[in-house]
């Protein structure tokens, strides 16, 4: 397997809007350009089963988003596309990754725990309306990832905790069966493209404020004309700091366009024009999607076959490898050679350090040794670069500058001079290889 695996999910559980297009649909579609690399586009339908209890919204949502991928520019033929709940092999790895993962793992989700949180600052039962959906999801997101060994997930931040519990299963399950999943990284932008709504605020569903990617040209000038605005009347300069229209317009167009609307801002351009130069630009790169996603959802059987060809490919891969996985668990027939292994010898893993910011908003540390336990762990940092120092000490497997920053250390369970040597030691044994962040 030579190439770069990458794998991406999108819940079927409303309509894109541009804030969508911007910040994930057109990076990913570009993505899936790249040379070298095996992308993956889902429509996790099974996920959105556990917050949208309508099927009729379900099913539209699945239509409209697979409609808008592929008017965007994502091509089936170079990508392997298809629905969640028609690979039957995902929910069956989902149950073995149940069987092996701890509820205390699952107990710091943040999507669980601000429920709970939720729950108990409003004077209920912590686990009041807590479904084990909810609870389980991120053991459906690791199934996800690992069925196709994705080297790559592209996610926000607030989705690496995902990512690193995927990789905690994957660990465990490797450690008990032989090393047979892949344990995926983390994709994460140095900046995800944000658009701000029709009130100033991140544009979301959450907060009504979205402007539909694919709304007809006469209802986006309508939108784009209801940006909110400040004051300052024509003639009076205007500042693009903080102006969601300037925001918009820079997510379109291009940098020259970009730097003359900037000129024009100072000089004073009065809104209104100032607007109609923003739903030409926008509507400039969305008509001719428009045209074509319009035409897809008019015949969705185009659709449907697009994603059954999809998830025969996906299944290709799929079926194959779930065979190995119910013959490394035990699940085989009877009249296999009796001297069969009962599991590949796992090769040793490799200690990791990792770097996360927690729900406090603090960052941390931490080193994780070859059987997935915690040797080392920091105190809660302000920022990620007052980690920097002891993240390279680390690294380099440097004792004096370990020491020299121990400070910055929590105490564990263990004397701190001992759990340092034995770090130290581990981290030397592996000099020569690579160490995962």
């Amino acid at each position: 397997m030579s190439e770069q695996r990458v794998l991406t999910g999108i819940t079927t559980s409303g309509s894109p809007h541009l804030g969508n297009y911007v910040g994930a649909i057109r990076p990913a579609v570009r993505a899936s350009r790249e040379p070298g690399v095996q992308s993956f586009y889902f429509l996790a339908d099974y996920h959105a089963l556990i917050k949208v209890g309508e099927p009729a919204r379900i099913q539209r949502s699945t239509l409209e988003i697979a409609a808008t991928w592929l008017a965007a520019g994502l091509d089936p033929d170079k990508v392997i596309f298809y629905r969640q709940s028609d690979i039957p092999e995902i929910p069956e790895l989902t149950w073995f990754l149940t069987c092996l993962t701890g509820k205390g793992l699952l107990n710091r989700a943040h999507a669980y725990k601000a429920q709970v949180d939720k729950n108990l600052s409003s004077g209920h039962e912590a686990d009041a309306e807590v479904t084990a959906g909810l609870f389980m999801y991120p053991v459906l997101m690791a199934a996800d990832i690992l069925m196709f060994k994705a080297h790559r997930v592209p996610v926000g931040r607030d989705q690496i905790q995902h990512i690193e519990m995927a990789r905690d299963m994957a660990a465990s399950f490797n450690h008990l069966y032989g090393p047979l999943l892949v344990l995926p990284e983390a994709a994460v932008e140095a900046s995800v493209a944000t658009l701000p709504g029709l009130d100033g605020r991140k544009m979301s569903k959450s907060y009504d404020n979205t402007m539909a990617l694919f709304a007809p040209r006469e209802l986006l000038r309508k939108q784009v004309a209801g940006l909110i605005t400040d004051s300052r009347a024509p003639g009076e300069p205007k500042a693009t700091e903080g102006s969601a229209l300037f925001e918009i317009y820079q997510a379109f167009a291009s940098e020259a366009q970009t730097q003359a609307m900037r000129e024009a801002f100072a000089h004073g351009i009065a809104w209104g024009e100032a607007k109609d130069l923003l739903f030409e630009c926008i509507d400039a790169e969305i008509a001719p999607m428009r045209a074509s996603y319009e035409d897809l959802m008019a015949h969705p059987e185009r659709i449907e076959a697009i994603l059954q060809a999809g998830a025969r490919k996906a299944r290709e891969l799929a079926t194959p490898f779930m065979a190995q996985l119910r013959s490394s668990v035990g699940l085989r027939s009877l009249h296999q050679p009796a001297t069969q292994p009962v599991k590949a010898a796992p090769k040793a893993a490799l200690p990791q350090v990792k770097q996360y910011k927690d729900t406090d908003g603090l960052f941390y540390v931490k080193l994780i040794d070859g059987q997935g336990r915690l040797a080392l762990q920091s105190l809660g940092l302000d920022h990620p670069r007052d980690a920097a120092p002891l993240v390279t000490a680390l690294h380099d497997g440097d004792a004096q500058a370990l020491q020299l920053h121990a400070d910055l250390l929590a105490p564990l369970a263990t004397d701190l001079q001992d759990a340092l040597k034995d770090a130290l030691a581990m981290l030397r044994l592996q000099k020569t290889t690579k160490i995962s962040k």
